[in-house]
């Protein structure tokens, strides 16, 4: 579930995706200050749109969000209050991490992706990557599932040629670092690195 914010280009809308389904036809559900978008043919819900939410929560920034339990509670209700049942829940932080690749094996059935194992702190996920310098002990920064990217792009769990891929190891470019290097290549971090540890471009990058 991820919450994202732009004021000046959507307008005081919080929008709330629960999937990256941009290849699906899509109807809308509004009642009063509440948008459900939900697949035409599944009646699944990919989205919420909550407009005029200033006026429910104190919302900053431009791009994803972290509403506080409390912002969460307040939205519910008022989810409730609009006859909707169902209920959004409080996205995980931090969502881009370092991560160490402790395993890693050919995909196969590609001649460039890499089936890895990372292991981001509490737990190891599988990441498919096709970096060129993807190696086992490497160091670098995942984006995890729930992430908004700087593009706009957004990491949920799926599949890359049938391989599950929890994940995502960035580039600095993907990052939108200063001075990221125009290549290809995961970003490549000290062995000081702590695993676990939620990024900080002015720790982890010397760019």
């Amino acid at each position: 579930m991820i919450f994202a914010y732009n004021k000046e280009q959507v307008g005081d809308v919080l929008m709330v995706l629960l999937e990256d389904k941009k290849d699906i036809k899509r109807q809308v559900e509004r009642k009063g200050n509440v948008a459900r978008v939900f697949a035409e043919e599944t009646g699944k819900t990919v989205a919420w749109n909550i407009f005029d939410v200033s006026s429910l929560m104190d919302v900053q920034g431009n791009g994803q969000v972290f509403p506080t339990e409390e912002d969460i509670a307040v939205l519910n209700a008022e989810l409730t209050k609009e006859g909707f049942d169902e209920q959004l829940e409080k996205p995980a932080y931090p969502v881009f991490v370092v991560g160490q690749i402790v395993e890693m094996v050919a995909h196969p059935d590609s001649d460039h992706l890499n089936i890895c194992q990372v292991n981001i702190g509490e737990e190891t996920i599988q990441i498919v990557a096709g970096a060129p310098n993807a190696v086992v002990g490497l160091k670098t920064i995942v984006a995890l599932p729930g992430a908004m990217m700087p593009s706009g792009s957004l990491i949920f769990p799926g599949k890359l040629r049938g391989e599950d891929s929890y994940g995502m190891m960035c580039s600095p470019r993907e990052l939108a670092l200063p001075n990221a290097p125009q290549v290809r290549g995961i970003i490549e971090l000290d062995d000081t690195a702590v695993v676990g540890e939620a990024f900080d471009a002015s720790k982890h990058w010397k760019g």
